[in-house]
């Protein structure tokens, strides 16, 4: 019988528990690659190495990074990519415009949706130093982060931000994915600025079209609504959520909002959003995120409080006409081995978003009364939705049109809560 090289085998598991499998390559290069974490001091550390194994799949000892693992992964062995890398694929409109300007160069589909586990991998390990979380994947990609560490970035001061982010914006445009907002998402960019009392320079930045049309009218006033939304979720009790404001040039209107897993100038944390833990721990599918939490907590894998208040940013959703809260906005972190709730994102009236076509929907409010063991969590979304609406209504930075119908909606709630 022919005698393996050495290096070939993979073993790992003590007793019972021990596995063997023959490793492979990627791409005709390394079988093993090195992961990095970068912790909330800018500092480097290692996970440990990830090696890819046959016919597919790889092996990567989390527990010691503070991630809580599935049983059957808790040796370190993985059907694909652990699941923390996914979190990592590049995706939504970002990703999109990523893949088209560099599929060629990378040799990876166009369609980052056709992506494979290997594809994603590679494109992590070559151009993957500032993807979400705090984990990079790689020598390559680590020594960008190095590089970009020894001279980053200098952070664009407040004067000058509303003329770099017109500049961005022009940008984004002329390479970026079409229709982006007829699909119903923002066209955005990242960017570095300085803001006094800010916790982190780095930002995404959201933005409208540059002409009066009713469609861009209506997606500029949808921004400033994620803006005062965010504000008024971070009332709620437990609930944090990113921090943003509004900056207004070129005819546009820009959210900045700032990215929650950067901490000052360098620092990093972990980060992974509910389909991908739906997908790791449940395989349940679906977007009712009480029920997934509330699945995901009776494995034990929540932090105290979790499910409640997903309860409330779930209600206070419903009640300001969020019909886009799907499984990817809603994320966690994970501490001391289970999963803390990470700020709220992406909450916005989207039931108000233009049709595909450009038509704005005259929609009525589809407001929902709670069931007993959810009024208390209803009560409390409803108060901070009340505020929001009416904040709406008041802000001169919305249309006029606009702001007449969310005092409708204000007032539609109001009657509502006197009857619950």
């Amino acid at each position: 019988m022919a005698r393996l090289p050495a290096g070939d085998v993979l073993s790992a598991g003590r007793a019972r528990r021990a596995r063997h499998a023959l490793t492979r390559r990627l791409r005709g290069g390394p079988s093993q690659l090195p992961v990095f974490a970068v912790d909330g001091d800018g500092r480097l550390q290692t996970v440990g190495p990830l090696t890819l194994t046959q016919p597919e799949g790889s092996h990567l000892l989390l527990t010691a990074a503070g991630w809580p693992v599935p049983s059957e992964a808790r040796d370190g062995w993985w059907p694909g990519l652990p699941y923390p890398l996914h979190q990592m694929r590049p995706q939504g409109y970002m990703g999109r415009q990523f893949a088209r300007l560099s599929h060629r160069r990378l040799q990876v589909p166009e369609d980052v949706a056709r992506w494979s586990d290997d594809d994603a991998l590679f494109v992590m390990s070559v151009a993957g130093s500032d993807l979400s979380g705090n984990l990079i994947v790689g020598e390559a990609a680590c020594q960008q982060w190095l590089a970009d560490r020894a001279a980053p970035e200098p952070p664009v001061g407040e004067a000058d931000i509303a003329a770099h982010y017109v500049q961005r914006a022009q940008e984004a445009v002329a390479s970026g994915v079409p229709g982006s907002s007829a699909a119903g998402e923002f066209p955005k960019f990242t960017a570095v600025r300085a803001l006094a009392g800010a916790a982190t320079p780095h930002v995404i930045v959201k933005f409208s079209g540059a002409d009066e049309s009713p469609t861009v009218r209506r997606w500029a006033d949808l921004l400033v609504c994620e803006h005062l939304a965010l504000e008024a979720a971070a009332a709620l009790p437990g609930l944090r959520a990113a921090r943003s404001r509004i900056v207004v040039g070129g005819g546009r209107t820009f959210l900045e909002v700032e990215r929650f897993d950067r901490h000052g100038e360098a620092g990093r944390s972990a980060l992974c959003a509910l389909d991908v833990l739906d997908a790791a721990f449940l395989g349940r599918g679906g977007s009712q995120w009480p029920a997934l939490t509330a699945a995901l907590g009776g494995l034990g894998l929540l932090a105290p409080g979790v499910e409640e208040a997903v309860q409330r940013l779930w209600w206070f959703g419903r009640l300001i006409a969020n019909s886009d809260m799907h499984t990817g906005n809603l994320a966690f972190a994970p501490e001391q081995g289970r999963l803390a709730l990470a700020p709220a994102y992406d909450m916005l009236p989207m039931r108000l978003a233009p049709l595909a076509g450009g038509e704005l929907p005259a929609r009525s409010p589809e407001f929902a009364l709670p069931l007993p063991d959810e009024r208390p969590a209803w009560h409390d979304a409803c108060a901070a939705a009340l505020g929001f609406w009416q904040g709406a209504a008041a802000d001169g930075r919305i249309s006029d049109g606009f702001r007449a119908l969310c005092g409708a909606h204000a007032q539609a709630l109001q009657q509502l809560a006197e009857r619950a």
